[in-house]
């Protein structure tokens, strides 16, 4: 019989921002992609935001691997159910340091964003950090069930709280769509605002510049 054991290293993981951190920046992002994106591709997604006013950071999910049988493709994925508590708290110190290094902690201007699996990893984040936001985004994906409503009760009465998803998102069940109402409304109560849009599975550019304005 197999055993499993622990060993503790230190590691490297890259991560990107789009435009600069200057007196003119209204708006910081902290954004988290999805299962599949790097965070090079994902980024280009806020690019139509006014460059002199949002700085956007999007940390890069560290366990990589070929999309497709011809392996030109690289996807990577935060989590899977495999060890999730214990690579929960790794992801999450990489995080830590990412927002340690580029010192936006004291900024009140301050949007988290998860898009798909990133939603998980930016409500636990946000949850077990006790992070300060203006607008937490939970875009098209799934809230953790572990999550409990005095995780979230530290946020400002300010903060805005967006359940976004587009009315034909093939990923989104009428079940999983009222579950998913339902834990956020237990989660965040009046904070909770659902936005709806007509399309897919998919990043929704237009919603991402109105939140920028």
């Amino acid at each position: 019989m197999s055993t499993q054991k622990e060993a503790t290293y230190k590691t490297t993981n890259t991560y990107h921002t789009l435009n600069n951190f200057t007196e003119k920046t209204k708006y910081i992002w902290v954004v988290f992609h999805g299962m599949g994106y790097l965070s090079k591709y994902f980024i280009n997604y806020f690019s139509e935001l006014n460059a002199d006013e949002n700085y956007i950071i999007a940390p890069q999910a560290p366990s990589k691997y070929y999309q497709g049988k011809d392996f030109k493709h690289v996807g990577a994925s935060w989590l899977t159910r495999e060890n999730t508590q214990m690579e929960t708290q790794n992801i999450l110190n990489y995080i830590d340091e990412v927002y340690s290094k580029e010192r936006v902690g004291k900024t009140t201007n301050l949007i988290v964003l998860g898009y798909s699996q990133g939603v998980s990893i930016a409500a636990r984040w946000v949850a077990s950090r006790k992070i300060q936001c203006n607008k937490l985004i939970l875009h098209s994906g799934g809230i953790p069930n572990e999550l409990e409503p005095a995780d979230f009760e530290f946020l400002s009465t300010q903060t805005e709280v967006i359940y976004l998803y587009g009315n034909k998102d093939q990923y989104i069940t009428e079940a999983r769509e009222t579950e998913e109402k339902l834990k956020g409304s237990k989660l965040f109560q009046n904070r909770l605002k659902i936005e709806v849009f007509n399309g897919t599975h998919e990043v929704n550019r237009e919603f991402l510049l109105k939140l920028s304005q």
